[in-house]
């Protein structure tokens, strides 16, 4: 994520990989390497039992969408460490399994809910998220979708990289 300016505007722009519906933890970080909690190590396997090439593909500031209920599963917070691991700068889908997006949300990781986005948006398509406007533009296909905004203290926890920096820095 990078400050585009000194008006606080927030843009995140990246290459879209597109997965589909009910994409669960297990899928987003096999169980197998949950005997760590570091984000680089869980990285290498992020998306590893949706897309096994997935780890290779992936570049740092690449953005993840899904279709329904993305993160279902069990309530493991190593999900979306993983996701921040491999260097994804947002998560966009149709919706999310609500212990996923919380999880998301602590760690500081961007998710954005937006009903048929995934049916507008394909893989390789280039995005601009505009945080400030609450706009996602798909520059590939020309089209612009409007998002809600989160609530203040959430978008201070994001901004802060997740709830332990925020509290620190006592912005909640």
């Amino acid at each position: 994520m990078e400050k585009a300016n000194k008006s606080q505007e927030i843009l995140i722009q990246g290459k879209i990989w597109k997965f589909g519906d009910h994409i669960d933890t297990d899928a987003i970080i096999p169980a197998r390497y949950l005997v760590s909690t570091d984000p680089e190590f869980l990285g290498k396997h992020c998306m590893e039992g949706a897309d096994a090439e997935f780890p290779d593909k992936v570049r740092p500031g690449d953005i993840i969408l899904a279709g329904e209920n993305f993160g279902c599963g069990s309530s493991r917070e190593h999900a979306p460490l993983a996701i921040r691991g491999a260097g994804i700068a947002c998560v966009i889908a149709n919706s999310f399994a609500r212990i996923f997006f919380r999880n998301a949300i602590n760690i500081g990781l961007p998710v954005i809910e937006l009903p048929n986005i995934s049916d507008k948006c394909d893989t390789g398509d280039e995005l601009v998220i505009d945080q400030e406007k609450q706009i996602v533009r798909n520059t590939t296909k020309n089209i612009t979708i409007p998002f809600q905004p989160f609530p203040p203290f959430i978008q201070n926890i994001i901004n802060a990289g997740g709830l332990i920096s925020a509290v620190k820095k006592g912005l909640i």
